[in-house]
């Protein structure tokens, strides 16, 4: 029967499961987006490292200030394999109102993971005060190596141009730890520390160890630190909100599309019951209509999500920044909210269908 109505009226069912799939399409491509944002956040941190160490109580990274002379300690301690400084800084340049600066060490790594394009790994060192800059940064900035780059009030020789898969590193100026410090600063700091723990460590070693001798800075191993860093559960907080939001929006649809369904075969409902429907089986026999209907516009608004996404990342401009994280928890969720926005929707239609009186609804016009 629940088939049986739903293909009779076709209309009415594509409408339903449309409102369900774009809800579910924006709800994925949201959290998907954002959750991938984060991913290639997290990868800035790591570089091959277990743990990062940052300042206590901090609203963000960039306003973290860990003395680099911690890292010369951190290496001496044998559960650390090496240690990382990095100083995360935000710049102005010509016609660029924002460009995102990393001061590192040459012997971080990073840059030799990409390709370079201008210039090699060896041409980044702490002598000379040359910067490297990512493809799209070169790009926008409308620099090459061996020529010099305006970044706020400095000016810099440009080393080399690299291509990196991080999109944020990609649009990025690399900086010597040095360099860096001295254009903002901030002498003898840096935004956080990444920790390589040694063979057979553990991590609680550091924590340790960290809060015996350093008490103002806090080290997290990485999942720990993606779970409560702040900004973080900022950005995952509202893409479950925003898509949650226009699910509902969807939801509305299933609901409007049930009740028209009830009005418009009262005299068929009425029919059941005198054949010997019992209240309850009239009442499943909606739930189940609108939670078909639901189930369709799950998986359509999965493909339409997918679909979406795959031809954004094929964008030229946006390859690197764009890189969606759609797992199984996110349509589990999905199939969730689905499930209950069904239940919802149909929960006054199927209470009225239940109620009618069959001799009454017969004569019902």
């Amino acid at each position: 029967m629940i088939f049986t109505n739903l293909r009779r009226h076709r209309v009415r069912t594509a409408v339903g499961a449309t409102g369900i799939a774009l809800g579910v399409a924006t709800m994925l491509s949201v959290v998907g987006l954002l959750g991938g944002a984060v991913k290639m956040f997290e990868r800035i941190l790591r570089s091959d490292a277990e743990m990062v160490v940052f300042e206590k109580n901090v609203s963000d990274l960039f306003f973290s200030n860990v003395p680099d002379a911690l890292v010369e300690e951190l290496e001496e301690q044998p559960f650390v394999r090496d240690a990382q400084p990095v100083l995360f800084s935000i710049v102005t340049a010509p016609d660029r109102p924002v460009v995102t600066c990393f001061g590192i060490r040459p012997a971080d790594g990073r840059l030799s993971k990409g390709e370079w394009l201008e210039g090699d790994a060896t041409t980044f060192n702490d002598e000379g005060g040359a910067v490297v800059l990512g493809e799209r940064a070169a790009d926008f900035l409308g620099a090459k190596a061996g020529e010099r780059v305006l970044l706020g009030r400095g000016e810099y020789p440009v080393a080399g141009v690299v291509r990196l898969e991080n999109g944020f590193e990609n649009g990025g100026v690399f900086m010597p730890l040095g360099t860096c410090q001295r254009a903002f600063h901030k002498e003898g700091l840096c935004s956080v520390v990444s920790v390589g723990l040694a063979e057979g460590a553990e991590s609680s070693e550091v924590k340790e160890w960290m809060e015996k001798h350093h008490p103002t800075l806090t080290a997290l191993e990485n999942e720990e630190f993606s779970r409560t860093y702040s900004q973080f559960r900022i950005i995952k907080t509202t893409a479950w909100v925003v898509g949650a939001c226009a699910f509902l929006l969807g939801g509305l649809s299933v609901t409007n599309t049930m009740i028209l369904s009830v009005f418009s075969r009262i005299k068929e409902l009425a029919i059941a019951r005198v054949c010997g429907f019992s209240r309850g089986q009239v009442a499943r026999m909606i739930f189940g209509e609108s939670l078909v209907v639901s189930l369709i516009g799950t998986f359509a608004g999965w493909g339409l999500s997918a679909a979406g996404l795959h031809l954004l990342r094929a964008i030229p401009q946006l390859q690197g920044y764009i890189e969606p994280r759609v797992g199984w928890m996110e349509v589990a969720g999905a199939m969730a909210l689905a499930a209950v926005t069904a239940l919802a929707g149909a929960m006054y239609p199927a209470w009225y269908a239940a109620r009618l009186k069959p001799a009454q609804a017969l004569r019902f016009e």
